[in-house]
Order: structure tokens, then sequence, then C-alpha cells
């Protein structure tokens, strides 16, 4: 009888560790700013157009609003319309679709879909930080399925990549 509880105690154990090994816990920082708040108070967030040779033009709202609320949010930030201590402008310069992967049959198996946004940020309390950059974030879709079917949610996880690196490289020192 002993035994059996030996050996149902070490199951019970092993199981125990295979369900603490098997669960992971996914942690990620949140964006967290690095400003000054003596010396900046306001931001300026202008609309950034979309130059892309192809235009969607849900994608370009989404992007402005995700933009000045990820900036409203993480920060104390006051949001201007001019002469903010902060200013972020540029445009939306691409929208593309490229074949990724092609299937032993020959055609296409998945469609890799990219945006890419050109920002130009002024730092008016320290123009040492200033800089014009290009980021681009990128997502994959099976060729099966229309684009216009996949679009809006692939779109939202692009806008929301792009907007959380402008964010880093900006006000994170990232």
């Amino acid at each position: 009888m002993d035994w059996i509880k030996k050996i149902t105690l070490a199951a019970a154990l092993a199981g125990l560790v295979c369900v603490v090994y098997s669960c992971r816990i996914s942690m990620g920082l949140a964006p967290i700013s690095s400003i000054d708040y003596s010396k900046v108070k306001t931001i300026t967030i202008a609309e950034f157009p979309n130059r892309a040779e192809y235009v969607y033009a849900p994608m370009t709202t989404e992007f402005n609003q995700k933009l000045k609320d990820m900036f409203i949010q993480q920060t104390r930030l006051q949001l201007v319309n001019a002469n903010g201590d902060l200013e972020i402008d540029g445009e939306i310069t691409g929208y593309n679709q490229y074949n990724e992967a092609v299937a032993a049959d020959g055609f296409s198996s998945k469609v890799k879909l990219t945006m890419t946004v050109n920002v130009r940020y002024v730092n008016n309390t320290n123009h040492e930080e200033d800089f014009e950059q290009q980021f681009s974030a990128f997502q994959t879709y099976d060729s099966s399925l229309l684009l216009t079917d996949v679009q809006d949610d692939l779109i939202s996880k692009m806008i929301k990549d792009i907007t959380e690196q402008i964010f880093n490289s900006t006000v994170a020192n990232w």
C-alpha cells in the first residue's frame, strides 16, 4: 500500500512539474517614456498624409489616431496644434504586398504586406535629439485569402508596431 502512495505522489509531482513548465508567462515592457517634464510639456503631432502608391483610406485615419493616442496615453504631454516642445510629422510612404513563399505547384503561398512611414522628429528643448527616419512593419497572410478580407486586421497590427517604434525612438530613448 505504501508503494501505491509513493507512486501516486511521484506521479502527482511529475504532473505538477509538467504543468508548471508548460505554462508560459509572457511579460513585455510597455512603452515607458524618459521625458524630463520640467522642460517638455507639449507635443505637436501633424497629420501624416498617405503618399504610398497604393492608398487605403482607413489606414491613414487609423494611423494618425493611434499615434496620437500612444503619446496621450503613455505620457503626460499635452497635445497642441502647433509649436509643441516636441514635434512629430511625416508621411506614409509605402503600402505594398509581395509574394513571399512559393508552394510546390509554383504559385505563391504567402503574401507579405508592408507599411512604411517616414518620420521627422524635432525636440525644441534639445535639438541634438532631432532626426528623420523611416519605420516599417509587415504582416504575412495566406495567398488563398483576398487582401480585402484580411487587410483591416493586418493594418491594425502594423500600425501598432510602427507607432511603438516611433514612440520608443522619440521619447523612450530606446
